[in-house]
């Protein structure tokens, strides 16, 4: 308590006693900085939160990018090697289809020769062989390409979903700016009291 000259009397330091009545300034001033600070504290937890969330995003995607290109890193290789296997095929058919010829043409003669009948079926069998990878080939490049596929897509929504994390993290900011003006104006005021 402290003596007030205008009043002779003792008087409360943070009490108005110029009416009838009191009116306690400090707790209704020490309510609304409490709000305030609630209010400061769930909007800075929101945009921790969102921040998290955004390098957990952006995480991932660097992950799913780096598949992509270890993906099309395979696609490529497996195109590679579908180019040399057709380009073998096309050899092995010239060959069985000269050595069919030399064939005939030793039948036809009246000769009949082992070692031709060997090769032809040496290459029809290399033929069969290198068809066969070509066909492995051209199947584990229509799965890579359908997984990177699905990885491209994933990624697209990573970016997405980060997208509005990153919106939702600038609001955040701004509703959290305005907040604390309105918190720095209020004290303000309440120093003038």
């Amino acid at each position: 308590m402290i003596f007030c000259p205008w009043t002779s009397s003792l008087s409360h330091p943070f009490s108005y006693s110029g009416f009838h009545q009191s009116y306690p300034v400090l707790s209704v001033s020490s309510f609304i900085m409490d709000r305030i600070k609630e209010r400061l504290a769930k909007q800075k937890a929101e945009i921790d939160a969102a921040t998290e969330r955004i390098e957990e995003l952006e995480a991932k995607i660097k992950e799913f990018e780096a598949e992509q290109t270890k993906k099309e890193g395979e696609i490529s290789s497996l195109a590679s090697k579908n180019t040399q296997l057709e380009a073998e095929v096309e050899k092995l058919e010239e060959k069985l289809s000269e050595a069919k010829k030399e064939a005939q043409a030793g039948a036809n003669l009246g000769i009949t020769s082992d070692n031709l009948q060997r090769k032809v079926t040496v290459l029809e069998e290399e033929a069969e062989t290198t068809e066969k990878q070509l066909k492995e080939t051209i199947e584990k490049l229509r799965l890579t390409d359908v997984k990177a596929e699905h990885f491209e897509r994933k990624v697209q929504s990573m970016e997405a979903e980060r997208d509005m994390w990153e919106k939702k993290y600038e609001e955040e900011v701004e509703r959290h700016k305005k907040a604390k003006a309105e918190l720095d104006e209020l004290a303000a005021n309440l120093e003038n009291l």
